[in-house]
Order: structure tokens, then C-alpha cells, then sequence
């Protein structure tokens, strides 16, 4: 509920933050004209690196541009729109140009957003920088292709990535499109509003120290449409994918053995739990050790994860995990879930699970700390087994319950 309030108090102010920038009703003409007529289908390519593309950051499974279409759809209720993600992890404009047919104009777009630069700042001289957006803009136009330029999100200042460094890119963005009158869909200066109204709040977006969770995704889509379509949006209250388990379950329907990795108590729940699905399930557990280590030998066991070869990963990190500050818990856990996932789009099962579900009373500091991991387990787009306040059951009936929801989902 506290994320809900808080982006919507954000997305207030990023109408102001587009309209300083460029005003789209006049600058995406013919796209804004096609999504309010309803009647042509409206076709956008996302272009970019890895914070356009589908990687652990945000769950595996969508990004901002699949978000961007879910904002769209909101404000368009007639509208027929297909949103295509072309972000690649590592690539920089030098890369955009060498695919842009391949990845962009053969689909025959009606608007391209690109969002380059985190990674040209490390590998591209400012100038090249620009001359490359210059043609990749022209490339565009030529195809009959509107362009909307996208900053990219604020950093957590980094010696590789130096939000001063990073600054001069985005303010080459905002001179390029003024010369090419062209819209800009202001990411980076949304991010910058959250930082100075709330720095942790702008901590709690950032899934390391240059990638945003699904939480700066949504707000990265939110600013997105906002400049699209001139109309605030909200994209806070948008749920993760169901069913959250497919691989565990199309495993158990085709009388396949599911390999699970998972820490306690769920080690010893998890295999009775799947079997209440179908008796005769196959389900081998390797138990995550945890028992009295602190967080980074936690995250430090899960850079194993991706190489395990499991069908189902269950997080379940204990409430007094020895951790001494907000930050490390935030910075550590984060992690823990990010090498819990596969590196791209996601090739197994994950989710995670807040210590209130398995030990619903707790002092008031555990509580605290309970409602940080699961803001956390929110932000990444990983789902959970939740607990309301005034559920009772045993923990094994409670995920015996949560598995046949997910069992009955299409």
C-alpha cells in the first residue's frame, strides 16, 4: 500500500516532468493520434540495453516495455497495441546501429523509444555518442518511424558507472532532442525527483548500483506513457505473472521429477505440499543451508544457483539473519534473489518468501524488518506465499493452499 501511495504521489508530478521536457500530443503526433482512434493497431519497438531488455533485474519475465504496454492499454481502452522489447544486455550504440534493422524497423514500428547511454559512458567518447544517436534517429525517420528519446534511470554512484559521468549522456539526450524536435521521455530526471524527495525510496528502485527492479521499471513505463500520452498513469498496483510456478507445475502434470532447491522450513514442507497436487509427484530437495549464517554467506551460497540446474528455487531468508543496517539487508538481499534467478529471460521457477508467513508473530523490529524483505520480494517481481494478518493456519497448509491456487490458474 505504501508503494501504491508513493508512485502515485511520483506520477503527479511526472506529467510537469514531461511537459518541461517536450509536449507529446505535438511531438508523437500520428502515434498518439492511432492509440486514440482505436482503429489501426499501433505497433512500438522499446530499443536498448539491459535495462530495456528481460533480465533477473526485474524477475525474468517482463521488463518496462512489457510494462509500457500494460500502461498503454490503461489509457487506451480501444487501442491495438503491441509493444516489442529490443534491449540486449552489454549493448551501446555501436551495437544499436549494427542491429536496428534486425532488431527495429523489420517489424515496421509506428514509434521507436531508444534508451542508450549506461553502457556508451564506458566504452563510446561523448561525441561518437551523439553522432550515433543522430543516425540511429535518422534510421528511424526513413522507415516512417516516429522516435521518442528516453533518458535512462539515476545511479547509485559507482566508480564505473559515475552518475556525473552518466549526466553528461543524458544531457546530450535532452541537446539532441531539442535539435531534432523530438519528445523525451525524462526517466532520469523522474528518478532524481524520487532521490531528492526520498532516498530510500529511490534505493528501494534500484536492484544494484545501475539496474532498477520491476518497482523502477514501472515508474520507467510510467514516465513512458505519461509523455506518450500526456495522461498520468499507474502501474503499482500491477500483479506478477500467474501462474508463478509453471515449470514446477507443467513438470508435475507430465509426471516429470521436479528438482527443488529451497531453504528451511520450506526444505521439509515443499515435497509434501507439491504431492497434494498429485500423490504420485517426484520431488527431489536439496536444502539451502542457512541455519545461523549471516545474509552475505547467505547471498555468497547463492551465486551457486545458476549452475544447480533446479526447476524451483523457494527463498526463505530468517528474520534475524545476522545483518547490521537497512543498507546491507537491502543491497544483500537484493542479491540473493538476483543470482537465484537465470541470468535472461527465466528458465525456472523462483519465489520468495517473507519470515512472516512462517512465523507470523514477531517483536516489532522483526516486523519491520519483515515488511522490508517483502517490500523487496515485491520490487523484484518474484511472487510469494503471503500471510494475512489474521490467518491462522499452519505454514504447511497455507502452502499446500497456495499451490492449488496456482495449480488452477490458466
Amino acid at each position: 500500500m505504501l508503494r501504491h501511495r508513493f508512485l502515485i504521489a511520483v506520477s503527479g508530478s511526472l506529467i510537469l516532468l514531461g511537459a518541461a521536457t517536450a509536449t507529446s500530443q505535438t511531438a508523437l503526433p500520428r502515434t498518439s493520434g492511432k492509440l486514440a482512434g482505436g482503429d489501426d493497431p499501433v505497433r512500438i519497438v522499446c530499443f536498448g540495453d539491459s535495462i530495456t531488455g528481460v533480465y533477473y533485474h526485474t524477475g525474468g519475465k517482463r521488463a518496462y516495455p512489457e510494462m509500457l504496454e500494460i500502461a498503454l492499454r490503461r489509457l487506451y481502452l480501444r487501442a491495438k497495441i503491441q509493444v516489442i522489447n529490443a534491449g540486449i544486455s552489454g549493448h551501446n550504440t555501436r551495437h544499436a546501429l549494427a542491429r536496428i534493422e534486425r532488431d527495429v524497423l523489420k517489424h515496421k514500428p509506428q514509434l521507436v523509444t531508444v534508451m542508450f547511454g549506461m553502457n556508451d559512458l564506458v566504452a563510446v567518447p561523448l561525441a561518437e555518442f551523439q553522432t550515433n544517436m543522430e543516425k540511429l534517429i535518422a534510421r528511424c525517420r526513413a522507415a516512417n518511424a516516429e522516435v521518442l528519446l528516453c533518458t535512462q534511470n539515476a545511479v547509485l554512484d559507482n566508480p564505473g558507472r559515475p552518475d556525473k559521468k552518466l549526466d553528461e549522456f543524458t544531457r546530450t539526450i535532452r541537446a539532441i532532442a531539442r535539435q531534432q524536435k523530438l519528445a523525451v521521455a525524462d526517466c532520469n530526471q523522474a528518478y532524481r525527483a524520487v532521490r531528492a524527495r526520498d532516498a530510500k525510496e529511490f534505493r528501494l528502485l534500484m536492484s544494484d548500483e545501475i539496474h532498477p527492479n520491476m518497482d523502477g521499471h514501472k515508474l520507467l513505463a510510467e514516465v513512458i506513457a505519461t509523455t506518450i500520452s500526456g495522461k498520468e498513469v499507474s502501474l503499482a498496483d500491477v500483479p506478477t505473472p500467474r501462474p508463478a510456478i509453471p515449470r514446477t507445475l507443467s513438470l508435475i502434470r507430465a509426471g516429470k521429477p521436479v528438482k527443488v532447491l529451497a531453504m528451511p522450513p520450506y526444505d521439509k514442507l515443499i515435497a509434501p505440499a507439491l504431492m497434494k497436487l498429485d500423490a504420485g509427484a517426484k520431488v527431489e530437495v536439496t536444502t539451502w543451508p542457512i541455519d545461523g549464517q549471516p545474509l552475505t554467506q547467505i547471498e555468497a551460497y547463492a551465486r551457486k544457483v545458476r549452475k544447480m540446474g533446479t526447476d524451483l528455487v523457494v527463498i526463505a531468508v530468517p528474520v534475524d539473519s545476522r545483518v547490521n543496517a537497512d543498507e546491507e539487508l537491502i543491497r544483500s538481499f537484493s542479491w540473493v534473489m538476483n543470482w537465484s534467478l537465470s541470468f535472461a529471460r527465466q528458465e525456472w521457477d523462483c519465489i520468495a518468501i517473507p519470515p512472516s508467513t512462517a512465523t507470523p508473530k514477531l517483536t516489532d523490529a522483526e516486523r519491520r524488518r519483515d515488511q522490508l524483505f517483502r517490500r523487496l520480494i515485491h520490487a523484484q517481481h518474484i511472487d510469494t506465499v503471503p500471510r494475512e494478518a489474521s490467518d491462522e493456519r499452519p505454514i504447511h497448509e497455507l502452502l499446500v493452499h497456495w499451490l492449488k491456487e496456482q495449480a488452477k490458474q490458466p
